[in-house]
């Protein structure tokens, strides 16, 4: 008698386990989407990818270069920034305006330099180890200007940059191209380049 209630409960805990495991197979497979559920899905994921690349084309912000001038933050757009590199062997040019910082040599090609703290009017700081030659090119000209430190590449949400700020009069105004929400005052590198009393002329050098 005790053999066989033993072998029954045996039997009645595997069937138990055999249902249980089928409840739990029906519970998931209802939770699985059908085949026209997993076709509009993967349509609402390929049309979201798709919009992704729409958006940054949309022209909806500005990738810039940002540096420090004079305890102020400077940016100009990436698409005119050439290269960075560090001031060195920077050579001075004699009868040029005091904003001609100088001429380098970068790879065997010279570039003048420009100083747009004096050409801007700011407080001087001098030259350190940190400071950076922003090389700046359009079609037609091409120049570096000093920036006292780099502090990287951002994108700039065009809705939040502001036409000027009451501080920004004189000259730097007529280089504006917005001013951040952090007060980050962004140039107009294109004036900038396109501008004849920046170009230092080949004569001069010579």
């Amino acid at each position: 008698m005790d053999g066989e209630k033993k072998q029954r409960a045996a039997i009645d805990w595997f069937v138990i386990r055999q249902r249980l495991d089928a409840a739990r197979t029906a519970a998931e497979q209802a939770w699985l989407p059908d085949a026209q559920a997993t076709a509009r899905i993967l349509q609402a994921r390929a049309r979201a990818l798709a919009r992704e690349p729409a958006q940054a084309r949309d022209g909806d912000a500005l990738e810039i270069v940002e540096f420090m001038l004079a305890h102020e933050r400077y940016g100009v757009e990436t698409s005119f920034v050439r290269e960075i590199h560090p001031l060195t062997n920077l050579t001075p040019l004699p009868c040029t305006p005091a904003f001609v910082l100088g001429i380098v040599n970068l790879r065997g090609e010279i570039v003048s330099v420009i100083d747009l703290k004096k050409f801007f009017d700011l407080p001087d700081k001098g030259l350190t180890d940190l400071n950076k030659v922003v090389v700046l090119q359009s079609a037609t000209m091409r120049f570096g200007v000093l920036a006292d430190a780099v502090l990287g590449v951002r994108r700039v949400p065009v809705a939040e940059i502001q036409p000027s700020l009451p501080t920004l009069t004189g000259v730097r105004e007529e280089y504006l191209k917005g001013v951040t929400s952090e007060r980050t005052i962004i140039l107009d590198a294109e004036n900038l380049l396109a501008d004849g009393k920046i170009v230092v002329q080949e004569q001069v050098i010579g």
